[in-house]
């Protein structure tokens, strides 16, 4: 499954999308660079992320330059909660404020077409 930017709200320098699936179709999903979380892990560091900063930098660098304004972890728990069909995918689904021009002009022109989150993790093997 592709996390790409989904929606781009250019008035108020928007951006939605994943920002990182943990499932999909009951399936654990292995990212671009060949690692995978699981839901219940992926919802712990969601938590902390948003609690502790929520703020973004360009490529991973510098100042922030973005601030999560919109979260969701969504489970097919919470989707059901809300009275929702099971989802076909558990993840983290976001809303970016770019603050910065210049990086909103790169996201408007599809050079940065997704989300990066970045984080430590403890890597153990996938078994099949």
């Amino acid at each position: 499954m592709e996390v790409k930017v989904c929606k781009v709200e250019p008035v108020q320098h928007l951006v939605f999308g994943w920002a990182s699936v943990a499932e999909s179709d009951g399936q654990l999903v292995v990212d671009s660079d060949g690692e995978a979380i699981e839901t219940a892990e992926l919802e712990k560091a969601v938590y902390q992320f948003v609690r502790d900063s929520g703020e973004a930098g360009e490529l991973h660098q510098g100042e922030p330059v973005a601030k999560v304004v919109e979260s969701l972890m969504l489970t097919a728990e919470k989707a059901g909660a809300m009275g929702l069909a099971a989802p076909a995918a558990e993840g983290w689904w976001v809303g970016v404020k770019i603050e910065d021009a210049g990086v909103f002009a790169k996201v408007s022109a599809g050079k940065y077409c997704m989300f990066s989150i970045q984080g430590t993790a403890e890597r153990h093997e996938i078994t099949a």
